[in-house]
């Protein structure tokens, strides 16, 4: 028996030993191993250049797609995929029809802010990042980030296009907004980190974005060219800050934003990913980040609207990217860097680093020893007990109180309580909740696009109860500013605001703004988002089971401001 117990301690030493002396993808830049030697040198030139190409897949479009982008990497032996929407089953199955097709195994991404559930069905999705920014526990964060890497390293993917580091000082920024940790440097700087070392601690390649900072502007680069027209100085004491400080903390992989900035380019129309003096020249020589340089998608059209037919391509490689996603046409674009390289405008040494530094990220990430995704069990290896429950955690962390404290204290049991959710079409787990904790309740439930008579009926009900609470819910896939609601509803919510009534807001908190009145309510509880769990967690604060502790990642002024919570 103390045999067994000494070889399971001595097992247990060696295993923590192990973990702890692995070391980091920045680490092991510096001291290459000979694989990657190895691997480089039966490259050709082409070679060489496909591998800092990364093509879109999806697996919800049909088996015709998936085997023609299979095609597309077999032809041109890219460098990696990324994963769009789909299912776990099928992308699995499709990552190993591709990895069997690649000379060079290939890293598989997946853009997943909030985990596999960003893009995928049937996974896990955690919170988005502004709920997060609410949290005060940071190792909540971490653990989320750790339980992310499980879940890609299931799916066989090694690269994770997040986490996102811009902040949010722009309440009407249609692309980042929610997913921003917030508007204030400091918080999302530490928060950022969290999630990024825990995705690292647990073996996968992470991607913040998006460089220099994409959270003061109200053009979506998806669609348009966004401009930056703040000085230099502010640009590197705010939008930056985020990003120097996880370069100092080990930050494996940094993406480029498309957006023009006099201040660092005056090169009219010129997106920051095609900017060699802010991809080599303020990146990787004046802050000496030495991780992977990633280009946001290269098919939006903040960066081809004035560079077409692979120009682009070819100037994100000149700029300093190592690896440029999503190229219109991949091959078009490595045959004009090829030229270029013929015609001494790119210097192959230069490209020679890039193909070393992805091949290093594909040592470390275990990708020189190949294998094969099971597929048998494989989504209830991405739905774990233990992800769900830190799912709740998270939500119950992040859940705030902004009025009404000592009111909501108070509030009887056993009294009349009229409960409403406002916005949605049927009843909700938030009333189902709360009705747990006040036994004489009625549910009430006005749509979006309630009739005026509607509004009036429930008005006229609930005159007769003793207590009212009422949860606001966002009915859309994503929580976004401008909340759904008719002028009838916004104007009966002002009405019962006036009142003894007690609010739970589940949408982005933005959305106060285009609220007035619940400033003057006796409570309000913010739940950041439509989901069941935040209405568990708003729910129990109401119930007084529990205590809030979260505080608002952003200011929606007059009336609130970054940091409240009672």
């Amino acid at each position: 028996m103390k045999k067994n117990i000494l070889f399971l301690m001595l097992f247990c030493i060696a295993a923590f030993t192990a973990s702890a002396q692995k070391q980091s993808y920045l680490e092991m830049l510096a001291n290459q191993p000979k694989w990657v030697d190895s691997v480089f040198k039966k490259l050709s030139r082409r070679e060489k250049i496909a591998q800092m190409f990364f093509v879109r897949a999806h697996t919800n479009l049909g088996q015709k797609y998936t085997d023609s982008v299979g095609l597309v990497i077999k032809k041109e032996q890219l460098g990696g995929v990324i994963f769009f929407q789909g299912g776990p089953v099928r992308q699995a199955i499709a990552t190993n029809a591709y990895q069997k097709v690649s000379r060079v195994p290939l890293i598989v991404a997946n853009d997943g802010e909030w985990g596999l559930g960003m893009r995928l069905d049937s996974t896990i999705s955690f919170p988005y990042q502004m709920t997060l920014g609410a949290i005060q526990n940071k190792d909540l964060i971490y653990k989320m980030g750790q339980e992310v890497a499980k879940d890609f390293k299931r799916m066989g993917m090694q690269m994770n296009l997040a986490p996102d580091a811009d902040i949010n000082n722009n309440a009407k920024n249609p692309v980042i907004n929610y997913r921003s940790f917030g508007e204030n440097k400091y918080n999302v700087a530490s928060k950022t980190a969290a999630y990024m070392k825990g995705m690292q601690d647990g073996g996968l390649l992470t991607t913040l974005k998006h460089f220099p900072g994409h959270g003061d502007t109200d053009v979506d680069s998806h669609y348009d060219l966004p401009q930056l027209t703040f000085s230099a100085a502010r640009l590197d004491s705010l939008e930056m800050y985020p990003f120097k400080e996880l370069i100092r903390q080990g930050a494996s992989g940094i993406m480029i934003a498309h957006m023009n900035i006099p201040a660092l380019d005056n090169t009219p129309n010129l997106p920051s990913t095609l900017s060699k003096p802010i991809v080599t020249g303020i990146l990787k020589e004046k802050l000496g980040f030495k991780g992977l340089i990633i280009s946001d998608a290269m098919d939006m059209k903040g960066v081809i609207k004035y560079f077409k037919d692979g120009q682009a391509d070819l100037m994100g490689i000149i700029a300093g990217n190592d690896i440029l996603e999503l190229s219109e046409n991949s091959d078009r674009a490595i045959h004009l860097v090829r030229r270029s390289v013929r015609q001494g405008k790119i210097e192959m040494k230069t490209i020679d680093e890039s193909v070393r530094k992805i091949l290093t990220a594909k040592y470390w990430a275990g990708l020189n020893k190949r294998d094969t995704i099971l597929t048998q069990g494989i989504v209830a290896g991405v739905n774990r007990n233990s992800s769900n429950a830190l799912v709740q955690e998270l939500a119950n962390a992040s859940v705030t109180l902004l009025k009404g404290k000592d009111y909501i204290k108070n509030l009887i049991p056993i009294r009349r309580t009229a409960i409403i959710s406002v916005g949605v079409p049927s009843v909700t787990k938030f009333q189902k909740e709360i009705s747990k904790g006040f036994y004489n309740s009625v549910y009430y439930v006005l749509d979006k696009d309630a009739s005026a008579i509607q509004i009036s009926n429930i008005a006229r009900e609930i005159g007769a109860f003793d207590q009212v609470i009422v949860g606001i819910h966002d009915s859309r896939a994503r929580p976004g500013n401008n909340i759904p609601l008719n002028a009838g509803v916004k104007n009966f919510i002002k009405e019962l605001a006036g009142k003894n009534a007690v609010f739970a807001l589940f949408a982005n908190p933005y959305n106060l703004a285009g609220l007035p009145g619940l400033e003057n309510s006796k409570g309000l509880v913010i739940g950041y988002q439509k989901e069941d769990y935040m209405q568990i967690s708003a729910a129990a604060v109401i119930n007084n089971r529990l205590v809030p502790t979260g505080k608002l990642p952003v200011s929606i002024l007059p009336n609130f401001k970054f940091g409240d919570g009672l």
